[in-house]
């Protein structure tokens, strides 16, 4: 099958020009000449060449060159984004294609093999004003080609469009070519549950991110749970999912297990960020069978203060062996609950980033915690909240010059205990505009303590 590369997936980076690609440019000099040359074109010269075309902007020989193109593959998605997409230039490339899938066996490809279906491989980010005009021409050419174009899309991102413009989009796409998912719309519930069945179609995907799904006042409880069960069966479909991001999912208390229990293969990252999780709900993702080879855990945003921190525990046990990356920001974490996650978390032998910025902690915990993970070995960055003794009042002001002192006894500590090279710096939110002040080994700070500092 032939293959149309639309969209900037598989790009290398901008390197100075090969010989192959100066022949071209000297070719393009005079563009009838070059076009008369494709015929007996060495086939190493196409590629340079259409590089050359697309830059330059000479659709007549784009146009020429699509239609004899000698390889199963021709990287238009590549080149735009090295150069801006230009109308005339994507317009030229399918005018190519009607030529080319006008005739019978391809003129360049060896031993004249009849044309199979062309496959339009892209990808989508579904917004309003975004690349109307190029993607209006590529779906119409699929609706003029049924059955010829294929439109494949290996990265799909829909952002606020209309419910009825996405699926009308998403009838033409070869949805189970679909491997990476974001949908970052502020939805209802009930929308969500018009939008599931094209995940369910979606059998190769891989990651999913899915954020801001609010629920409706004025929905019932049973439309609720209707619209719930429609987006969690869905998962049974999908088979290769290996990364899960829940961002903002106003349903999710007390329904976690119904995810869940759906999954179909083991997770490699589930990332569960602001949202409202019971202590049940933590205690079915401790149990679920699809969660013991996690290599990345994020829970930032979810308020753990007032639940068990037992199946965190045995959560941190059963991944201990694959965990590398933990992300417990922003939680509400206090000391008696760290010091419960403390034993399973110097176990986690594979960790290389922690981070749990925005917990009330003391001084007393950072350092317990440093001695019960100075021995992970893979363990390089650790992100800390400013401890507790470090601020000024309960507005949240902090006191710098404490900060400084603390944070060098923390260093002092990894010195002699034998691992400086262990970067342990602070992020701490500002009370004033939400900015983070930084302090590794200097603070970098928010503009609204350059006042403060000048007095």
């Amino acid at each position: 099958e032939m293959i149309l590369l639309y969209c900037p997936s598989q790009m290398s980076m901008w390197a100075p020009p090969r010989l192959l690609e100066l022949a071209g440019q000297s070719l393009l000099r005079n563009e009838a000449l070059a076009i008369a040359a494709l015929e007996e074109l060495p086939t190493e010269l196409f590629p340079p060449l259409f590089t050359v075309a697309y830059a330059e902007r000479r659709s007549k020989t784009l146009k020429a060159m699509v239609q004899s193109w000698p390889f199963a593959c021709l990287p238009l998605g590549s080149l735009m984004k090295e150069w801006q997409p230009h109308q005339e230039n994507f317009q030229a490339a399918l005018n190519g294609l009607d030529v080319l899938l006008a005739q019978e066996v391809r003129p360049r490809m060896r031993g004249k093999q009849p044309l199979a279906p062309v496959e339009v491989l892209i990808d989508l980010c579904l917004k309003e004003g975004s690349r109307d005009k190029l993607l209006a021409s590529l779906i119409e050419k699929v609706k003029q080609k049924k059955g010829l174009l294929h439109l494949c899309c290996k990265k799909l991102k829909i952002f606020s469009v209309p419910m009825q413009n996405i699926k009308m989009i998403l009838k033409m796409v070869q949805l189970d070519s679909v491997q990476d998912l974001e949908v970052n719309c502020t939805w209802k519930l009930s929308t969500l549950g018009k939008f599931a069945p094209h995940l369910g179609q979606m059998g190769n995907l891989r990651r999913l991110l899915l954020s801001h799904i609010h629920m409706s006042s004025y929905t019932s409880l049973e439309q609720e749970e209707h619209c719930v069960s429609q987006f969690t069966s869905q998962f049974l479909s999908l088979h290769h999912l290996q990364e899960l991001y829940l961002d903002s999912i106003s349903f999710l208390k007390g329904r976690l297990n119904q995810v869940l229990r759906s999954l179909k293969s083991p997770l490699e990252t589930l990332s569960i960020t602001n949202c409202l999780l019971s202590e049940s709900d933590l205690t079915h993702l401790s149990q679920c069978p699809n969660i013991s080879q996690l290599k990345d855990l994020g829970l930032s945003g979810v308020n753990l203060t007032c639940v068990s921190f037992e199946p965190l525990q045995v959560l941190l046990e059963r991944t201990s062996t694959t965990l590398q990356d933990l992300d417990l920001d922003e939680c509400g974490i206090m000391d008696s609950q760290f010091t419960a996650i403390l034993p399973a978390l110097s176990h986690c032998s594979q960790l290389t980033t922690f981070s749990f910025c925005g917990n009330p902690i003391s001084m007393a915990m950072l350092e317990n915690l440093l001695l019960h993970t100075i021995g992970l070995s893979k363990l390089s960055h650790v992100m800390y909240p400013a401890p507790l003794e470090s601020y000024e009042d309960v507005e949240g002001t902090l006191h710098l010059g404490r900060l400084a002192y603390l944070h060098a006894k923390l260093k002092q500590m990894l010195r002699d205990l034998g691992r400086p090279g262990m970067v342990w710096f602070s992020a701490n939110p500002c009370p004033h505009c939400g900015d983070r002040t930084f302090y590794d080994p200097e603070p970098i700070l928010c503009p609204c303590y350059m006042p403060l500092l000048m007095k």
